[in-house]
């Protein structure tokens, strides 16, 4: 059969997905196409190369970023970014991994749809790839004046020095190198800044002119769009290449015959307590090829879950009972390389260990081989796994990009794709063999005890290498500059000012509206209602949505935080954890978990706090659970269990909890660095923000730190604040319920809620009055840094701007522009973004592993200038469409559910966001110019936050008399 030039592979029902699945493939390139035919609006597109890298100069990453940066059809600058601006895309990115480079959209809008995949279709096949763009995303020297020293600048090679200023980054890739020497997985895909200058501009060309073709590409399609519309798109494109044989394979690592050990280290500082400052994995690579069949992967996926899976798990438990390490880590059981892998291991060990952890993670593996898993952690796993599996949410991920994935597994190296998608069959043959008995022990035995092609990793902290690495970069570009001579240096010079003038450069009106976009008329000018229906039940007030949930209730209760006196405050997230991880009077915490597993969806705690319309504060903390219909009435007698009985003088699993979570925050410092500095300034600027940045900011981390000690030194002063919380908080004046679920099933879901209640306590409770004291004014936080994380802040309402919707154009178009070129592309940052609170009046500019402090200070304070200046049509509508799209975000329907109660709780009511929507739709250039005076009062009055580099930190001082109050973060 064939279609479009296409033969058509294969066709079949995937009940599982919804789905009528079709595979193609190109008659005259070979390229694949995999089209999923069903009823999701939210429709997906993604092309993905097998791209697997020689070297660790990141070729294949800063490729992605340039293939985007113009094409043949769109000659702008960044046609990417003007599908952000002016999109109502719910995805649109690119994704570089280890042997893959993925380009995917979605939209919920059929016109938008078609434009993203033209637009990214074009860009791929058709870039410009100049050399200045070369130089603009991977690595250039730059040079404004001869006399000058030399400095590198790229966005990539930014990005990754940020990456590898992470302790667990490093660990993760030593890891995998360590278990594939003489494969592409053996390199660092997103490439090592210490390598990526080694990459030249023919090499990067060839790379796209060897792999970006449709014999070495596989196109994906999903929702309910025209399927032979698809053919079309993407065969037009197909048809302007002829077959070619891409040596784009991917070698099968052979096996080790002895275990093998590698000791590496970290950018760390000599703190106190340096002498746990090591991390270990112990790493197998599996006797597996590729996952050809599903049954393996979701054996494997149940195995990982038992061992892992929960605080109970058998092998978590025995790492973190052991008192030799501080929280878990590797990420277990993976099947996303060609040959799966495991890894195992601990962080904040004495390196001196290291062999202990080893042993111990090996005793506990030949334990369970021996004796075999419990046989509640495996029920759990199994049905944790399959409600995971039916019920397919995704939370803000497009089902359809999830699927893309999945497929990619055995398709990137040429297997069937569906094989990836079906589950029913597998997953009762996996049933089978469980309940014939040692499955999951042979597993164990042959793909980890058994199996000598295992590495064990140590990583240790050193305080001098951030040092000795930027010595050896500025030696580096020392000697690069010592063979320059006078024409060489002006030349270098010249190349500095032309990339700039460029980077600077805007697109003409006319060369910006070749890009496809939607007009106003286009957009819904109605605003989003979702359902909401308030009732109370036993006494407490409750909200249902009636959604389609395919059966599925969804549950909420929530406690009003702000009863709670300031002193308990810090407490919150511990107590938060402690409900659902410390176990019961009725059950220990491994008996816990297993029954939340074996019954429920899940159970979790969430914490909340956002201004109100009103100006006050809300604040709650949620237990948050969701069951099939017949287990709501499981799910609610564990809510009530854990709400009434949680374990909250259990001192060794709460030691446990708080240094699995200061280790995990350290861990992940430089990942959300600049989350981190917008929580610190919004903190000085409303009481909901200071309250976030005291449940999950930098004073979190600090608590953190004091609590440790507190658990060994005054047990008691800690289980009486948690004990005083739930004696305050857990009261039904201070409660809220909120229900997602089909109409159908809510009348059975209140009898069994109303149980519930009737067992919490009914005492009033008063609000408490907190006297919040923010931080510094302006503060420089210190870390072992290549980058820093820079911040600036000020609360407009309290500047004298009045509230208006137009701001939220106003601050796309700046992100999308303005700071996207001087932060970014000029500063050479990885990201640079502004938020505005449009209901607390907060805004903040932060940028993202940037090379720059005071530089990128001067371009937020420049952000007034920008806003004045005349502003194009093209530009206007965009912005408009983008924000328009960001409002209408999708949404599954527990998502809409919990949304709409919390618009009801911040007031956010349907004539409020009404009249915001019609204020985006009629925003004009006197809208901008209003908020650009707002800004520049930020610029004067304005407080900065940022992380970074102590050295950075200290410059910046000197060069603005001493603005920060400086304190060290690690």
């Amino acid at each position: 059969m064939t279609k479009h030039d296409f033969d058509l592979i294969a066709e079949k029902e995937i009940p599982e997905i919804h789905s009528l699945a079709r595979h193609y493939r190109h008659r005259a390139t070979g390229g694949e196409v995999l089209s999923l035919l069903n009823d999701d609006e939210n429709k997906v597109f993604g092309i993905t190369f097998r791209t697997p890298p020689a070297d660790s100069t990141g070729v294949a990453h800063i490729l992605e970023h340039s293939v985007l940066c113009g094409s043949r059809k769109y000659p702008l600058k960044e046609p990417f970014v003007e599908l952000l601006k002016g999109s109502l895309h719910t995805f649109l990115n690119a994704m570089t991994f280890a042997d893959k480079t993925a380009y995917p959209v979605a939209s919920q809008n059929l016109a938008d749809f078609y434009n993203l995949v033209d637009v990214y279709l074009d860009a791929v096949f058709f870039p410009r790839l100049t050399e200045d763009t070369f130089r603009q995303e991977g690595w250039h020297y730059e040079l404004d004046n001869a006399a000058d020293p030399l400095v590198f600048k790229g966005v990539v090679f930014n990005e990754m020095k940020g990456v590898f200023s992470s302790p667990e980054a490093r660990l993760a890739d030593v890891s995998q190198r360590s278990l594939f020497p003489d494969t592409t997985y053996g390199v660092s895909s997103g490439g090592n800044p210490r390598v990526i200058p080694d990459l030249t501009y023919e090499a990067f060309r060839d790379f796209h002119s060897r792999l970006y073709h449709p014999s070495n590409a596989r196109a994906f399609f999903y929702g309910d769009d025209d399927p032979e519309k698809r053919l079309d798109l993407i065969g037009d494109y197909f048809a302007e290449f002829e077959r070619r044989e891409p040596d784009s394979g991917i070698a099968t690592q052979g096996r080790f015959t002895a275990p093998r050990h590698i000791e590496a280290t970290y950018p760390g500082s000599a703190a106190e307590g340096a002498a746990r400052d090591g991390m270990v994995t112990v790493n197998w690579l599996l006797d597996l090829d590729v996952l050809d069949d599903m049954e393996t992967a979701l054996g494997l996926a149940v195995l990982n879950h038992a061992l892992i899976g929960t605080p109970g798990s058998p092998l978590r438990r025995a790492l973190t009972d052991s008192g030799l390490g501080e929280s878990m880590l590797g990420g277990g059981i993976s099947d996303g390389l060609k040959q799966p892998t495991a890894s195992f291991g601990l962080k904040g060990i004495d390196p001196a260990n290291a062999g202990k952890v080893e042993a111990l993670i090996l005793e506990t593996l030949g334990q369970l081989a021996a004796e075999g898993i419990d046989e509640g952690a495996v029920t759990a796993a199994l049905n944790t796994l399959e409600f995971q599996l039916r019920e397919n949410n995704t939370g803000s991920y497009p089902r359809g990009l999830v699927m893309m994935f999945r497929a990619l597994g055995p398709w990137l190296h040429d297997r069937d794709p569906m094989s990836a998608l079906e589950f029913e069959g597998p997953l009762e043959t996996v049933k089978a063999k469980i309940a014939e008995g040692g499955y999951f022990e042979r597993i164990i035995r042959r793909h980890l005890l058994d199996n000598a092609h295992r590495t064990t990793v140590v990583l240790r902290a050193d305080p001098d290498l951030a040092e000795t690495e930027a010595a050896e970069e500025r030696a580096r570009l020392e000697a690069v500059r010592v063979e320059m001579d006078a024409a060489g240096l002006e030349a270098t010079v010249e190349m500095t000012e032309r990339l700039k003038a460029l980077q600077e450069a805007t697109d003409p009106e006319d060369v910006l509206a070749k890009v496809p976009s939607l007009r106003i008329e286009d957009l819904p000018r109605a605003s989003r209602v979702l359902p909401i229906e308030r009732a109370t039940i036993a006494g407490v007030p409750a909200m249902f949505h009636d959604l389609p949930t395919n059966g599925i209730a969804y549950l909420d209760l929530g406690f009003d935080l702000t009863v709670l006196d300031a002193d308990l405050l810090a407490f919150v997230p511990l107590f938060s954890r402690a409900l659902t991880q410390t176990g019961t009077k009725r059950r220990d915490f491994v008996e816990l978990s297993q029954l939340i597993g074996q019954t429920t969806g899940g159970l979790r705690t969430q914490r909340w706090s956002s201004s109100t319309m009103g100006g006050d504060t809300s604040a709650w903390l949620f237990v948050r659970g969701k069951a099939t219909g017949p287990h709501v009435g499981d799910l609610v007698s564990i809510m009530a269990e854990v709400l009434g009985e949680a374990r909250l003088d259990n001192r060794e699993r709460i030691r446990q909890m708080v240094l699995e979570e200061k280790a995990g925050f350290e861990g992940r410092l430089t990942g959300m660095g600049s989350h981190l500095v917008d929580l610190r300034l919004r903190a000085s600027l409303g009481e909901a923000d200071w309250l976030g940045e005291t449940f999950g900011g930098i004073s979190h981390l600090m608590f953190l730190r004091r609590l440790a000690d507190l658990v060994d030194s005054d047990f008691g002063q800690v289980q009486g604040a948690l004990e005083r919380i739930r004696s305050v908080l857990l009261t039904r004046p201070a409660m809220l319920i909120n229900i997602t679920a089909e109409g159908g099933d809510r009348a059975g879901i209140e009898t069994e809620v109303a149980r519930l209640v009737g067992g919490i306590p009914a005492e009033p409770r008063a609000k408490a009055v907190w006297d919040r004291r923010p931080g510094a004014p302006s503060e420089g936080l210190t870390m072992p840094a290549q980058v820093n994380y820079v911040g600036k802040g000020a609360d407009l309402y309290r500047l004298g701007y009045k509230p208006n919707g137009a701001a939220s154009v106003a601050v796309k178009y700046l992100n999308t522009t303005y700071l996207w070129d001087k932060v970014r592309v000029q500063g050479g940052a990885y990201g640079g973004f502004a938020r505005f609170d449009q209901v607390g009046g907060g805004l903040t500019f932060a940028s993202y592993r940037d090379p720059n402090l005071v530089k990128t200070l001067d371009a937020f304070d420049g952000a007034a200038s920008f806003l004045r200046r005349e502003l194009g049509s093209t530009e206007l509508v965009r912005s408009i469409i983008g924000t328009i799209g960001e409002v209408d975000r999708y949404m599954l329907p527990d998502a809409k559910g919990f949304a709409s109660m919390l618009w009801a709780l911040s007031g956010n009511t349907d004539d409020v966001r009404q009249t915001r929507r019609d204020q985006i739709l009629s925003a004009g250039p006197g809208d901008f110019r209003q908020f650009a005076e707002a800004l520049q009062e930020v610029a004067r009055a304005g407080h900065v936050v940022v992380l970074g580099s102590e050295k950075a930190i200290a410059e910046a001082n000197t060069a603005r008399n001493g603005f920060l109050d400086v304190s060290k973060v690690l």
